[in-house]
């Protein structure tokens, strides 16, 4: 609730202020509440026009008995007689504010034989019920409902537009292509919870809330005009599922509403409809856009930007030649709306099939609205369950013929989905229910391509390549299938000539997030080539080239198998480090901690015998940004060279030691991490352990008692550091001394008060914690409010990139990366 816990005539100011501050809210209108008017300076109060009288209410109230007792009020002191009236009745709450046209209203105050005499805030009175029963169904209808908090830039808008002397009418939000997504939106929220539809199990059976949504949008008077839609609106319910019987009948499912059907009525009172009918191909056409996300991503409905389509089709004619839509035929065989096919200019060579009937029947009205398609040529099939024997004759019979399955070219933009998500992996969620284990053929692939069948779109491939053999294949999707260690298996399956590419960002596609490169590219499945590397174009958003990246198939070993030579499991450690998935898109996971994490089993031990190539590890990893060209690139065994690097290895030291992932804490066990003597930052007590300093000093010993310092690989000569790893040692140290600088207590009035708790064995992550806090929920906040320690933590930051920088070359050169 936005005004909670406060008085009537505080909201009644606040009401004025957030949203009425261009009027003057100041006019005492007999005993009405609340008064909005036009400011005047030269015209007496009598002829003063209002736009809005409202009653107002603490807390949260029943707006329609508020605005009965509104009416009432007016009624008995025959308010409208003495002061013109407003175009607005209203009334408010703290959570809530509705209109009410005057003129669908005032003719309530003309009943005969009505007594106005009665208390209007008495609510059991005959006279408050005999008025709510006569305006409940006018209110029901024609009242505009807003809720501050959810509503609230409608509601600025709507005030905008209609509180305007002399307007007549109310003016609606219009609605268009940029915008009936985000009322498709609200409407999920006030009109489906109304619909008699058992959601769960209509989505079982391919019928989704958007569809219904359609219906509504593309009416008149609650009449759907555009009739090939799934769903129609027939003005108090809905029709689906209309087909002919044999009686040459139609048969139809009916559904209604929940309320009487006010929550609709009241929606669709802020909004015109239909919207401009230049928009309406286009809205059915983006139907895939109110498809849920587990349907989208099962089904494949991800939709194609125009500018791609048009780019795709410009790379095919570059390998296939200028003539390519007459020489070779077209099947999008996971097509959705078939927004893929738009440009193509020889119908009479393309076939489109989709999953669902209603995308089926959204081509088809397409087709009947200028789409250069055939309708016989666009039908319902289920690429990775229906037999091949459901396909049309046409199709067929080029399928079928060796010489013309040459000239087919797959061309399609499969789903990209897989069985499991990030949260399954961390523990907080499940396999995506229906995703790849829901199709036939993953049973008849797995073996063949291993963990790739968990990827619809790997599906895809397999059944292409293995049924349709020596076919063209111009397909998006992600880089996984040429260089994911998911994908070894499958890449000794999918033999092809890879002939051109591009790629782009995943997020100028609607329905995708993240951050990582989608890829459009063509292949000759005729050709039987191992997948070795491949060079795509790099494009970005404004559709202009911007270099070359290449992917690799025959990569080496990942890092994770070359770490685990040295991780060899000993009970005396120092810390852990978390080795998650070998590419850059699982860096945000990868950090040092005193305890062994429960994500996963890959944690590396770091002893003294190991912690050089832990840290290499580490730096490697989180020197280089991640970004949306390298998020899937992954890292390798290295060649060899880096044994003999001394300054290498001592970089990766001193990076790993001061980076923000290095989450070693004195709160869960003894910190080994200080880089530093209690001498050099002035620390107020000894700390538990010197292991770090006498490291890197060259000063440990044997001491014979069997723990972590025992090892006949004692290193008895101290490091040295290159001149970018001293200054981050500089600056760190700097930050310890400023943290052992604090005053943790101090006298008040002859009394001591404790400041916060002195940590001598603070670690970095202890001293970011100290400065930054944490929020409710124990997160440490992204900033101080110590300005001081704010300039310290920055310096360490930016002598981290420039070692980086430095540390960054030998990556590739040793082969921990592949350009």
């Amino acid at each position: 609730m936005k005004y909670q816990n406060i008085r009537e005539e505080a909201i009644k100011n606040k009401v004025a202020q957030d949203y009425f501050w261009l009027y003057n809210c100041t006019e005492i209108i007999g005993n009405v509440d609340f008064c909005v008017c036009m400011h005047q300076s030269s015209r007496e109060i009598f002829e003063q026009e209002s736009l809005l009288w409202a009653e107002a209410k603490k807390g949260s109230s029943d707006i329609y008995k508020s605005i009965v007792q509104l009416i009432l009020t007016i009624g008995k002191a025959r308010t409208f007689d003495t002061y013109l009236p407003p175009a607005f009745l209203g009334a408010f709450d703290g959570e809530k504010i509705a209109f009410v046209p005057y003129n669908n209203i005032y003719e309530i105050f003309y009943l005969n034989d009505f007594n106005w005499n009665v208390t209007p805030s008495d609510h059991e009175s005959k006279e408050f019920k005999l008025i709510y029963e006569k305006v409940k169904k006018t209110i029901e209808i024609k009242a505009l409902l807003f809720f501050y908090e959810k509503d609230d830039y409608e509601l600025k808008k709507f005030i905008k537009e209609n509180f305007i002397v002399g307007r007549f009418g109310l003016t609606k939000t219009k609605i268009d292509k940029n915008n009936f997504i985000t009322i498709y939106n609200k409407w999920l929220q006030t009109v489906k919870p109304t619909i008699a539809v058992k959601w769960d199990i209509a989505k079982q059976g391919g019928i989704i809330d958007g569809d219904f949504y359609l219906a509504d949008l593309l009416s008149n008077e609650n009449i759907t005009l555009k009739e090939k839609l799934f769903v129609l609106l027939k003005q108090n319910h809905y029709v689906l599922d209309r087909k002919l019987n044999k009686m040459g009948m139609f048969d139809e499912t009916k559904t209604s509403f929940t309320d009487n059907q006010v929550a609709h009525t009241q929606f669709w009172n802020k909004y015109e409809r239909p919207p401009k009918e230049e928009y309406w191909d286009y809205i059915v056409e983006r139907r895939d856009l109110l498809v849920p996300q587990d349907i989208r991503e099962r089904k494949g409905s991800f939709f194609t930007p125009q500018i791609w389509v048009e780019l795709s089709q410009k790379y095919l004619a570059s390998v296939l030649g200028q003539d390519w839509q007459d020489e070779y035929f077209i099947w999008d065989c996971a097509a959705g709306t078939g927004n893929l096919l738009n440009g193509l200019t020889n119908k009479y060579q393309v076939w489109a099939s989709t999953l669902d009937k209603q995308d089926v029947d959204v081509m088809h009205d397409r087709i009947k609205n200028g789409a250069n398609l055939i309708e016989e040529n666009v039908f319902q099939f289920d690429f990775l369950n229906d037999d091949f024997s459901k396909l049309p004759s046409s199709l067929q019979a080029i399928i079928n013929n060796p010489e013309k399955r040459k000239k087919l070219i797959i061309y399609i933009n499969p789903p990209y989905a897989e069985a499991t998500t990030a949260k399954t992996v961390t523990g907080t969620g499940e396999n995506k229910a229906g995703v790849a284990k829901s199709h036939s053929v993953r049973e008849l692939y797995r073996s063949k391509i291993n963990g790739a069948a968990n990827e619809v779109f790997a599906l895809f491939m397999a059944r292409i390549y293995d049924k349709i053999p020596d076919v063209k294949l111009a397909q998006f999707s992600t880089f996984k299938f040429v260089q994911g260690t998911n994908f070894i298996k499958f890449r000794q399956f999918f033999y092809a000539k890879f002939l051109t590419g591009f790629l782009v960002r995943a997020n100028t596609f609607d329905n995708v997030k993240g951050s990582f490169p989608i890829g459009f590219t063509v292949w000759d499945t005729s050709k039987k080539e191992k997948i070795n590397e491949i060079v795509c174009d790099i494009i970005e958003n404004n559709g202009n080239k911007n270099g070359e990246k290449s992917f690799y198939g025959d990569l080496p070993a990942s890092i994770n198998k070359w770490i685990k030579i040295y991780d060899n499991g000993a009970n005396e450690h120092i810390g852990y480090m978390d080795n998650s998935g070998t590419d850059f898109q699982n860096q945000k996971f990868l950090n040092l901690s005193n305890t062994k994490g429960t994500r996963h089993v890959n944690y590396y031990a770091f002893t003294i015998n190991n912690i050089f190539q832990g840290c290499i590890y580490f730096a490697v990893r989180h020197c280089i940004e991640a970004t949306w060209l390298n998020d899937r690139d992954q890292f390798l065994s290295p060649q060899q060279g880096w044994e003999n690097d001394l300054e290498f290895q001592t970089d990766c030291l001193a990076f790993t030691l001061f980076h923000g992932q290095n989450r070693i804490s004195s709160e869960e066990g003894v910190n080994h991490w200080i880089p530093f003597t209690e001498q050099e930052v002035g620390a107020k007590a000894k700390f538990e352990s010197n292991f770090m300093t006498d490291f890197i000093k060259g000063k440990l010993k044997p001491n014979g008692n069997g723990n972590l310092l025992e090892s006949e690989k004692i290193r008895t000569i101290p490091l040295s550091f290159s001149v970018q790893a001293t200054a981050v040692f500089a600056s760190g140290r700097a930050l310890w001394q400023y943290y052992h600088s604090q005053e943790f207590t101090k006298t008040h009035g002859g009394v001591v008060m404790q400041m916060g708790e002195y940590n001598a064995n603070a670690s970095l992550y202890d001293i970011r914690a100290h400065f930054q806090g944490r929020n409710a929920k124990g997160r440490m906040n992204s900033k101080s409010e110590d300005a001081h320690y704010t300039k310290l933590v920055s310096d360490l930051r930016e002598n981290l990139k420039i070692l980086a920088s430095s540390i960054e070359p030998k990556i590739y050169k040793y082969g921990f990366l592949r350009k």
